[in-house]
């Protein structure tokens, strides 16, 4: 009796532990009985089951993976061939359906290359180049990202995102799409010069009327003072000239001389002249 008892504990322990399984948070299990499903454990923590082999566990990640996709040639809409190299964030998030339809990784990243390379290349091939490259890149995996994870859905898959890791293009079109984007910059640079010699033309002429007006004004401003000091000396001569002529001959006889003689001149005056008598006597 004991021996038995000795030879059955390890059967009941190897039962036991056959029976009892922890789920970790990185997993989820889908429990088979004589290979069929029939249970889902999603929640981490301790489970218990038949003992193998009537019923046994199949362990999925319930992590964020990652795929990455090799580089594919897809052809925009401007008919641009660009090589895209892409990755996919993507979850397990029905086991039950995923054992059912792909049944392992390996199969799963092999579907999601075919569902996310077709939604790519019909999406891709609605716009330019330029808008892939550069200006609508995120709204544009957007779309491709839903559109994946309605697909991939029914594998019990859930394309988390889609995103571009890099885009090149084809060795051999390399050298003619720089020539083109090179002509294209030139041209461009070309019309700014124009426009810019073309504003710079309107502000010179702008510039040179206004210096005419304000030359024009001044000269006319001058004029005028001019009159004005022209006026008020011929009053102050003839005021001057008013309150003694005599004085005021002298005074103007003395600035004619100082006009036509200077040191290199030299005066024949008669005995009789003014100036004559004026040198001589002082008075």
């Amino acid at each position: 009796m004991k021996k038995a008892l000795s030879l059955l504990l390890p059967v009941i322990a190897l039962v036991g532990f056959s029976s009892i399984f922890i789920v970790d948070e990185t997993e989820q299990v889908v429990i088979l009985q004589l290979g069929k499903p029939v249970k889902t454990v999603t929640k981490p923590g301790l489970n218990f089951k038949l003992p193998f082999p009537i019923q046994e566990k199949i362990t999925f990640d319930d992590r964020l993976l990652e795929y990455d996709s090799p580089p594919e040639e897809i052809l925009s809409k401007d008919k641009k061939s660009l090589i895209v190299d892409n990755y996919v964030r993507w979850k397990i998030v029905d086991p039950l359906q995923f054992l059912k339809t792909v049944q392992a990784i390996p199969t799963a990243k092999s579907r999601m290359d075919d569902i996310v390379y077709s939604e790519l290349r019909r999406e891709l091939g609605t716009h330019d180049m330029v808008e892939i490259i550069t200006e609508n890149r995120e709204q544009i995996m957007d779309v491709i990202t839903k559109e994946s994870n309605s697909a991939t859905l029914d594998y019990g898959i859930s394309v988390v995102d889609v995103r571009i890791r890099r885009v090149d293009l084809p060795a051999e079109n390399e050298a003619s799409i720089y020539a083109r984007m090179e002509a294209e910059r030139k041209r461009q640079a070309n019309k700014f010069r124009s426009e810019g010699e073309e504003e710079a033309q309107k502000i010179r002429a702008a510039t040179d009327r206004d210096k005419t007006i304000i030359l024009a004004d001044a000269y006319k401003e001058a004029e005028r003072i001019r009159g004005e000091g022209d006026a008020k000396a011929v009053q102050v001569y003839a005021r001057s000239y008013s309150s003694d002529p005599k004085f005021y001959e002298f005074v103007r006889t003395l600035d004619t001389y100082k006009k036509v003689v200077d040191d290199k001149t030299t005066l024949v005056l008669p005995s009789d002249s003014k100036l004559f008598k004026l040198l001589l006597d002082g008075k």
